[in-house]
């Protein structure tokens, strides 16, 4: 017996991205075309099940979509206004694909749409993590703290003015691409991060999203190889990824940096993080994700030399803190001052930062709750702490928070 929903799954999780964007590149409707997606997926799950697994899913599921498509078209009455959309569907339905790779990549055009002008910048990251990677409205709503109706609505909007504006999917021309290109690398990281969360164990069914983000990086990357942010991000999401079996013990304990086995770390995500770092050095355009990217650089040179050059580390976050002053960055760079230049100094240095934003913080806490633990102000650290528990997500950090306490 054939694992049909097995494969129709394993398909939807690695190709969703891909066939959406090939599908509504034509009809530049992007709700259309994920109902005609979910449709095929829905239809596959019927049929393989008695007809076989087809050697080719994803052409399987993308010819079906595609005759979906025609058939929404033409039971619009509005057919006229179709005509040029319905001409390149009905002649690519006509025969079916031969395998996946005989249709283009438009994975960057589509993240590009998503980064329009016309859409709220607020729906930009929540609109390519749906279209792109698939993520449903309440996944989203979590990560950006709002009801799953809402998120859901606002993306509804979205997508409705995607086709209403009639916005090319394409690269944007030179004059447009900086503004829309910071979206999305923004969006890029977004994914990643909420990938490296699901990965330490808050949501399993979405372990894969951050070995997607770095494959979207990827694409983007060699769409626009002379974009050197675009470089950046890939290391900095490289270098991070390098250590992703080295954050927790074999029996799901949280290992923080300063405490994990370098031999654990992957030479070969290093390497290439190296590698592209270096490449986007070259084009002498420096920016924010390059500068993270080369903070976690001095990070893996403990693979080599056993020791972390925690001055080289304060520079590169005063230059990116004098780029961009977010909160992450901020209290980073205390942190990164409390080691190289003593606990005193990184806590004046996180006592610059404004209280009422870094209220629901949870880095803010722990790192405030560590250098006053260390200080010997034990009162303060318990309620710095107890702040910091209170904000973890992750049970495995929260759990290492708690024993810090004690």
């Amino acid at each position: 017996m054939n694992d049909a929903p097995g494969t129709v799954e394993v398909v939807a999780r690695s190709s969703y991205g891909r066939l959406l964007a090939y599908l509504c590149s034509a009809t530049r409707d992007v709700a259309s075309a994920e109902d005609a997606l979910g449709e095929a997926l829905v239809s596959a799950l019927a049929s393989w099940p008695s007809d076989g697994i087809p050697k080719q899913p994803e052409a399987w599921l993308l010819t079906a979509a595609r005759h979906r498509l025609v058939d929404q078209a033409r039971r619009r009455r509005v057919r006229e206004q179709h005509q040029e959309s319905l001409r390149t569907l009905a002649a690519g339905s006509a025969a079916p694909v031969s395998n996946s790779d005989a249709f283009p990549d438009r994975r960057a055009e589509l993240l590009f749409v998503c980064a329009h002008p016309v859409i709220d910048p607020a729906l930009h990251t929540p609109l390519m993590l749906q279209t792109v990677l698939g993520l449903d409205a309440a996944r989203i709503a979590q990560a950006f703290l709002v009801p799953p109706a809402t998120m859901g609505q606002r993306l509804v909007r979205a997508k409705r003015k995607i086709r209403a504006a009639g916005i090319p999917f394409e690269i944007p021309p030179p004059h447009e691409l900086a503004p829309r290109l910071e979206a999305v690398l923004e969006a890029i990281y977004a994914a990643y991060g909420i990938g490296s969360d699901e990965v330490a164990g808050v949501d399993p069914r979405r372990e894969d999203l951050a070995g997607e983000a770095i494959w979207l990086a990827r694409v983007v990357q060699q769409r626009m190889p002379d974009e050197p942010e675009v470089r950046g991000l890939l290391a900095l999401m490289l270098f991070c990824d390098a250590r992703r079996a080295a954050r927790r013990t074999p029996d799901g304990r949280y290992v923080p940096l300063s405490e994990q086995d370098p031999a654990a770390w992957s030479m070969d995500a290093i390497r290439e993080a190296e590698a592209e770092l270096g490449a986007a050095a070259q084009m002498g355009r420096p920016g924010r994700f390059q500068l993270e990217a080369a903070i976690q650089s001095v990070h893996s040179e403990r693979v080599q030399g056993g020791r972390t050059d925690w001055a080289a580390i304060v520079v590169f976050y005063e230059h990116l803190v004098a780029l961009a002053p977010t909160l992450g960055a901020r209290v980073a760079q205390a942190a990164a001052v409390a080691v190289a230049q003593g606990l005193t100094n990184g806590l004046a240095l996180l006592d610059t930062i404004d209280l009422a934003a870094a209220a629901t913080y949870q880095p803010y806490w722990a790192v405030r709750a560590h250098l006053l633990r260390n200080l010997g102000r034990t009162a303060d650290a318990a309620e710095a702490y107890d702040r910091a528990i209170g904000l973890a997500v992750d049970p495995a950090t929260r759990q290492f928070l708690l024993a810090e306490r004690g």
